[in-house]
């Protein structure tokens, strides 16, 4: 079998499993430093037990998070030596800044956050907590930064010593402001706080439909909902953004994602089979000049084609056509569920329309496959590139692994990523069967409002008697 098959194979293998827990633990974070504000401001007893829940879900997740990553930076060394060789003074320059600014501030207040609910006072607790999700925030921004400088590189020469070339920062600042890091951070942490958003919304509605923990199911929701619903219509707005820089710098990557074969005037296609051998796409459903009006607003304006590149340098326009439109799919769904969510809540009828509450149950899943979809568009679209125009995938490999070592480190990988993914749903499932903690604490001396939902009622002039009260 071939080597570089098998390499990429594992690299995807342990990239995926891995991006099942940071998204998660970056939009947990944003919504538990939302529910630790609520307990410090109201002081209702409700709002610590929904916090010291979601905490529980946080840190399980957190802890495979770490876990799994270390697994994933010793393939740079083992199985992609050239590439180490090529990008180690910038990626080393990225990873050491994420030690130090994100993943020592985000550990160091877990323990405060985790340990501390009798020990600090709730406002500590709340800076705790914040800075757990400003933690979280941060890890992603070196990433993303560091992946942002491979697909349009900047800050940096080229200097070749004894016949082996490699990548220098001669701009530190403009490597990590690289053409596509700025928008690319923002989709990515959006896409985060979605995710985060949706999961609490799942639980919640599971437990508002099995008549179990019903005021921390409404609580937890009012909070969650219009996070996923003011972050799925951001989602559009930096997609959109996102996609412009694409068509400036990476063009090919934007006509393999729209299988847009001959530079002209493009349309926007929603669903399709793209035919490579053809150049069409056979059942298109398209926009006429869809894709033209959003790069350039004209729909008569040309858009670059795959025919504008050397077929040696096109992507698989098959895997990134499928996976940015699944991406753009399910983030169009969410924007029309959750604006039918704030709807039936406004009208005092969401916690009693089991159907849509049942959808949100199901929802997280279409989360998680999109944000995995959003990776799998970028990265597949890079190719046949590790670094974009700089790098080929093919000169990344180590020269000294075979491919048997490769096949037989993916069945170890494997097997124990089934083993730590059964561990996870065991503890996940055990941690929402047990459900939350009740709190015993005094009456809050004020009556704020209890929710972002009322929040924002009272400022749009509304009664807070419009909307149902998640008393039970």
């Amino acid at each position: 079998m071939d080597v570089l098959v098998l390499s990429r194979l594992q690299f995807a293998l342990t990239v995926m499993f891995h991006y099942l827990f940071p998204p998660l633990t970056i939009g947990l974070g944003a919504v538990l430093a939302i529910l630790l504000f609520l307990r410090l401001r109201t002081g209702e007893p409700i709002y610590e037990s929904a916090a010291r829940f979601w905490t529980k879900i946080f840190a399980a997740n957190f802890s495979l998070g770490v876990a799994t990553g270390i697994v994933m930076e010793f393939q740079f060394g083992t199985n992609w030596a050239s590439y180490s060789r090529f990008v180690g003074d910038v990626f080393g320059s990225a990873l050491a800044a994420e030690g130090i600014f994100a993943f020592f501030l985000e550990s160091g207040f877990l323990a405060v956050l985790v340990f501390g609910w009798d020990r600090v006072s709730p406002r500590m607790h709340f800076i705790a907590g914040s800075m757990v999700a400003l933690g979280s925030a941060f890890s992603a921004v070196w990433i993303v930064v560091a992946n942002s400088w491979q697909q349009t590189p900047a800050g940096h020469h080229l200097v070749t010593h004894n016949g082996v070339t490699r990548a220098e920062i001669v701009d530190f600042w403009a490597m990590v402001f690289n053409p596509s890091s700025v928008i690319r951070l923002t989709h990515v942490l959006i896409a985060a706080v979605i995710l985060g958003a949706f999961c609490v919304m799942s639980i919640a509605a599971w437990y508002l439909l099995k008549g179990r923990h019903e005021e921390f199911a409404r609580r937890s929701f009012d909070v969650a909902l219009p996070v996923a619903f003011v972050f799925s219509w951001l989602a559009l707005v930096s997609g959109h953004v996102h996609a412009e820089v694409v068509a400036e710098h990476q063009p090919a990557k934007l006509a393999a994602y729209e299988a847009h074969f001959t530079t002209g005037p493009a349309d926007m296609s929603l669903i399709g089979f793209p035919n490579v051998d053809t150049g069409r796409i056979d059942y298109n459903i398209a926009i006429p000049g869809g894709l033209s009006f959003l790069v350039h607003g004209d729909p008569a304006a040309p858009v670059r084609g795959l025919n504008d590149f050397p077929r040696e340098d096109w992507p698989p326009v098959a895997g990134a056509y499928a996976s940015y439109h699944l991406m753009i799919g399910i983030g169009s769904f969410f924007i029309a569920i959750t604006t039918v969510g704030v709807l039936l809540r406004l009208r005092k009828r969401l916690y009693t329309t089991r159907p849509v509450l049942w959808v949100y149950v199901f929802a997280v899943l279409l989360a998680y496959v999109a944000n995995q979809a959003g990776w799998v568009a970028a990265e597949v679209g890079r190719q046949p590139w590790t670094v974009f125009g700089l790098l080929r995938t093919k000169d990344s490999l180590s020269t000294s692994v075979v491919a048997g070592q490769v096949l037989t480190s993916i069945i170890a990988f494997g097997l124990v990523y089934l083993g730590l993914f059964a561990v996870w749903i065991y503890i996940m499932n055990e941690k929402i069967q047990h459900g939350p903690e009740p709190v015993s604490s005094g009456s809050p001396t004020t009556t704020p409002p209890s929710s972002l939902l009322d929040i924002a009622a009272e400022r749009e002039g509304l009664s807070a008697s419009m909307l149902d009260s998640p008393r039970t």
